[in-house]
């Protein structure tokens, strides 16, 4: 699971529940009955052959790009191929190349009245910025609600912005954006900042200039993190843009406008900005892995199963991180179910609709191999595509939690589709009855699990996903998370109840009703 904070920008998105729900078993449907034989396939026995395999030292690791990274890519195409299940893409190809950069730690300086700020000291960036900017456009707070805009009757297409902080006040001491003494999310340290620059961006913005005087001490260890260990932050190539966003300390932010403190009207400024910043980025060689398994009656239309091949790699002293649990739990379990599709596909019995299995790559970086195929490569049309399911950490228990151990955390599933949400919970009435448990699910969750793995990317195409989690552990992240510490029988269960509910997304009459789509601005 990906442990970067995901900038999210105002999806009004609710119905959520933190509830534990156990269900009563019922028999099964005649109709229903091959659901159960080919669930039946899905072992102990291989899950563990499997990942003892892909959690191994010798995957090192699997770090986006590193060598241990393509024996894993090769060991799920190799596995693919021996089950006869084809690849996704029509030239045949099991990999989608992701175009990653990793950008450099940046160099350079920003003039301004005759002064000079070098970067890393009173500016920080991680990308270049190279030009002369006149007349630059100060948009106070950079908000723009609907009772409340910096933008207002200010135009900044192709110029370069100046934005602060913070949000503004009435006279009597309330928020401006919320009428109230609350503060809105115009004010969160960790979302802010991205809802600026993309507000910036949409209109028409060069480049921003954001005086946080909060941040910076924040972004400034990162920043001298990546220079002490010449690391970079690795992003979509596709997403480079010749846009950059700038962050200055009080002294630069005063060198352009003295009174930015108080001051909160918008205007252009009579002040030249020189911009002499300097990045190299190095291109990483990665790729998802897609294999299909064609639907009898509806092949046009789209089940996609997903996990994330990668994880962290080795540390600084030479310590493995297996990624057993994370994601190893996952993509076994994804082998597992593809090959029970398969199993029923050369019996006759094969999926109505086309079912896609997806590992992806670039999650523990931020998502970045979904959010390729969801934003710039889908291999299917993403209107075809009629749910998702992410199975991200599923061998383990969460040492937080009390109750029954045959559990599953899930996330999502009610966030867009009522239908698939109930769908959901009768199919595991009828096969599995797990413990399905929400408390992740709620809206307010401070972990933010709904935005922190790969069916997020789904999800926000309004496409209906469920996400698939143990909760984390104490090996989370760290080289414990070995494959003697996963409880296979628990593994088993959660696949099959991934099975199980795959194989009536797959075969019912109809595509799973979105009734909540996600509305965008």
């Amino acid at each position: 699971m990906n442990k970067i904070l995901v900038l999210i920008f105002g999806f009004a998105i609710s119905c959520n529940s933190s509830q534990k729900t156990i269900v009563e078993k019922n028999e099964p449907k005649p109709t229903q009955d091959f659901s159960r034989v080919y669930a039946a396939t899905i072992t102990e026995d291989e899950l563990k052959e499997h990942l003892y395999i892909y959690a191994s030292d010798e995957f090192e690791g699997r770090e986006t790009g590193k060598p241990g990274q393509k024996k894993a890519v090769d060991y799920l195409k190799t596995e693919y191929e021996a089950l006869g299940i084809q690849a996704a893409k029509a030239n045949g190809d099991y990999f989608q190349k992701v175009p990653i950069e990793i950008s450099k730690v940046p160099q350079g300086t920003l003039d301004t009245n005759g002064k000079a700020f070098a970067v890393g000291e009173d500016i920080l960036t991680f990308s270049s910025a190279i030009g002369t900017y006149k007349n630059i456009v100060y948009v106070g707070y950079g908000i723009e609600e609907e009772n409340y805009s910096d933008y207002a009757n200010i135009d900044v297409e192709g110029k370069l912005v100046l934005i602060k902080s913070g949000e503004p006040k009435n006279e009597d001491g309330t928020y401006k954006v919320s009428g109230s003494t609350k503060k809105s999310i115009w004010s969160n340290m960790s979302e802010a900042p991205g809802k600026r620059f993309e507000l910036a961006t949409q209109k028409g913005a060069k480049g921003i200039l954001y005086y946080d005087s909060q941040n910076y001490a924040r972004y400034n260890r990162y920043f001298e993190f990546m220079k002490t260990n010449n690391s970079g932050r690795m992003e979509l190539k596709a997403e480079y843009s010749n846009q950059f966003n700038i962050l200055l300390n009080k002294k630069a932010a005063m060198s352009i406008l003295p009174t930015i403190e108080s001051d909160e009207g918008s205007k252009n400024l009579d002040v030249t900005v020189k911009l002499d910043i300097e990045s190299g980025n190095t291109q990483i060689d990665s790729e998802n892995v897609a294999a299909i398994i064609r639907g009898t009656t509806k092949p046009d239309e789209y089940l996609i199963i997903s996990s994330h091949l990668d994880h962290i790699g080795v540390t600084s002293d030479g310590q493995i991180n297996n990624g057993a649990d994370d994601d190893g739990s996952g993509t076994v379990a994804l082998l597992e179910i593809a090959e029970a599709f398969k199993k029923a596909a050369d019996e006759g019995k094969g999926p109505k609709r086309s079912v896609i299995f997806l590992h992806v790559t670039g999650e523990e970086k931020g998502l970045l191999g979904s959010k390729y195929y969801t934003d710039y490569q889908p291999i299917v049309p993403l209107s075809n595509t009629t749910a998702n399911l992410n199975i991200d950490m599923i061998g383990r228990i969460d040492p937080k939690r009390t109750g029954d151990r045959n559990y599953i955390y899930l996330i999502g599933s009610d966030k867009l589709s009522t239908e698939l949400h109930q769908l959901s919970e009768e199919i595991n009435t009828i096969y599995t009855n797990i413990e399905l448990d929400y408390t992740y699910n709620d809206e307010n969750d401070p972990n933010r699990f709904y935005y922190r793995s790969d069916h997020y990317n789904f999800a926000k195409n309004n496409i209906p996903i469920i996400f698939y989690f143990n909760g984390t552990h104490e090996d989370y992240h760290r080289p414990g998370d070995t494959p003697d510490k996963i409880n296979y029988d628990l593994l088993k269960n959660r696949a099959q109840l991934v099975f199980h509910t795959a194989w009536e997304v797959a075969n019912r009459p109809n595509k799973i009703l979105v009734d909540k789509p996600i509305i965008t601005k």
